[in-house]
This record gives C-alpha cells, structure tokens and sequence, in this order.
C-alpha cells in the first residue's frame, strides 16, 4: 500500500510540472503573439493620419475573421501597441519578456513611473512567482520606494556579500484586522494567523519556523517572538515585536537571543543569526546610539497598518536620490 501510495505522489508531481510546463509555454507563445502585433501596429501608426480610426478597422476586421474572439478589441490591440512600444528600446525586458503573464505586464505597465521601476517589478515577479493579486498588492504598497529607501542600509556584516538587503526599513502589514489598541501577543497572533500575507511581505525566501520559539540558556527558558529561516542567506532571522516606540534596552535582549541561537541551534555550515526588532516607530538617531557598540547583525524596523501614500514615499525617494547625488 505504502509502495501504490508513493507511485501515485510521483504520478501527481509528474502531472503537475507538465502542467506548469504547457501554461509556461502557452504564456510564451502569447506574449511573443502580443509582441509581434503591437509592433505591426506601432508600425502602421507612424503611417497613419491624425484621426484614422486604424485600430478599430483592424479590430472589426479580427472580429468578423475569428467570430466571438476576444482580447482583440480596440482596447486590446492598444494594449499590444503599447506594450511593443514602452519595451521595444529595453534590452534588458526583451530577455525576460516571456516569464511573467500578460495581466502582469499590463499592471507594470500601467503602475510604474520609471524604467527602472519597471525593471524592479519584472524581477520581483519572477523571482518571487508572484501572481496577479500579490504583484498589485506590493505595488499598491510602495514596495519599490520602500525596497529603495532600505537597500543601503547596512546590512550585518557578516552578511554584506549577499546579492541584497532582503530587510525593509518598514513593513506593511495593512492585512491584520487589529483593533485600535492591541497587545503585542495580539500582534503576534494576527501575524500567525496571516501568516501567507506576512510572508509575502517578508519575502518568500523566509520559511517560518515558529513563534515563541523556545531557547535554553543555563537552567531559564527564553521565547522569541517568531522565528524564520532565510533560504538564501542561510540563516536564522528573530523577530521581536513591539507595540510602542524603539527603546534601547530592545538591542541588549535581541543580543541575547542571537548569541543562543548562534552557539546551541546553527548549524555549522549557516550564517550568523539576524535579528528584527519590529517597532510601532523608531527615532533613527537613537537607534544609531543604541546599535554604534552592538556587533550583533541587528536592525530595527518599522510597521504600519495601513497601505502607505505612495506620493509621500515617491517624495521622499526622490529626495533621497537628490541627496545621494548632491
């Protein structure tokens, strides 16, 4: 029985990278469709008189040619031109333009200002395997500007040849149905309760390993707030989570459990262990007092529970950017 058990597990895996294999393939085939329509299009336009009704001739065309198509409208045909025209100069897209769906494209399109935000988006979907819902969530998140604000913060020595800094200076956490004054073990709850939705936020390289998470020190046990592993970072990553304003006694508990995560539970070929004091606010100039003798790979964030204003962030990152030049 054990035997028939584990053919049928294989038949089912088996069954389900073909299946992923043939979407995959069909996205090609249809974005490259899109591609090459919206670069006849573009070309008939540069042609076209000022009021020509070209698209909607086309359009009826398809329509009286394939009866009940549909994507193939005016509305649709733009889209394809569009898409042609704001990718046909960028080398970069044209390597990568087949690995994430239509709808995507169109939300990345339509969502983000700059190329390089694009280029941001683009990358993030496919490394993250985002779908529709969670791409249009971490844009209406800022997740560019705060990605962008955090990236030079210094990242834990140890650590600094990683590819990026996978923390955030703050975290959005806009899902959790808290009420206006809440403990930190409701906090803590909520976050467990949605824990796909922290994750996404996190980041899919986080593996969640538990909360209140026991470690033995002497004869005391101590409970870290949550704890997770970072597949790409390989290392253990604590969570303490406060309800108020950053204080400085945060940064002597949080050495504490990182030196008893390092010395009893990682494992020899992991990195040191990372800790997140997650504040309700932080005053940047005394987290720096209070971090300027630690050696621990710390950092202190922020969260918020509400979708930021996106204009606010693109501000400040555009000031960001101006002083970084300056």
């Amino acid at each position: 029985m054990d035997e028939m058990i584990k053919i049928s597990k294989e038949l089912v895996e088996m069954i389900r990278k073909s299946r992923n294999k043939a979407l995959q393939k069909v996205n090609e085939v249809l974005i490259e469709m899109y591609w090459n329509i919206g670069k006849k299009i573009s070309n008939i336009s540069e042609n076209a008189n000022f009021g020509d009704n070209y698209i909607d001739k086309i359009a009826k065309d398809i329509a009286n040619e394939i009866p009940g198509i549909k994507g193939f409208d005016r509305r649709g045909l733009y889209r394809m031109k569009q898409f042609y025209e704001v990718y046909s100069d960028d080398a970069f897209v044209s390597t990568v333009l087949t690995q994430i769906g239509w709808s995507s494209h169109m939300l990345i399109i339509s969502k983000a200002k700059t190329v390089e935000e694009r280029h941001f988006y683009i990358n993030l979907c496919i490394k993250e395997h985002y779908s529709y819902r969670e791409l249009e969530r971490q844009i209406n998140s800022a997740y560019y500007e705060r990605y962008m604000l955090s990236k030079d913060k210094i990242l834990p020595e140890k650590l600094v040849d990683s590819k990026q800094n996978p923390f955030l200076d703050t975290y959005i956490l806009e899902f959790l149905d808290l009420p206006n004054s809440f403990s930190e073990k409701e906090l803590q709850k909520g976050l467990i309760e949605n824990m796909k939705n922290f994750i996404l936020e996190l980041g899919k390289d986080f593996s969640f390993m538990g909360n209140e998470y026991k470690v033995k020190v002497g004869n005391e046990d101590y409970y870290i707030d949550l704890l997770f592993y970072h597949r790409e970072l390989k290392c253990l990553v604590a969570f303490e989570l406060k309800i108020d304003k950053f204080k400085p006694e945060y940064i002597s508990k949080m050495d504490f459990y990182l030196e008893a995560l390092d010395r009893e539970y990682k494992k020899e070929n992991e990195n040191p262990s990372v800790g997140i004091i997650l504040c309700a606010t932080k005053d940047e100039e005394v987290v720096e007092y209070a971090m300027s003798r630690s050696m621990s790979p710390i950092l202190v964030s922020e969260y918020k529970l509400k979708l930021p204003d996106k204009k606010v962030l693109e501000d400040k990152l555009r000031d960001f950017i101006n002083i970084s030049n300056d």
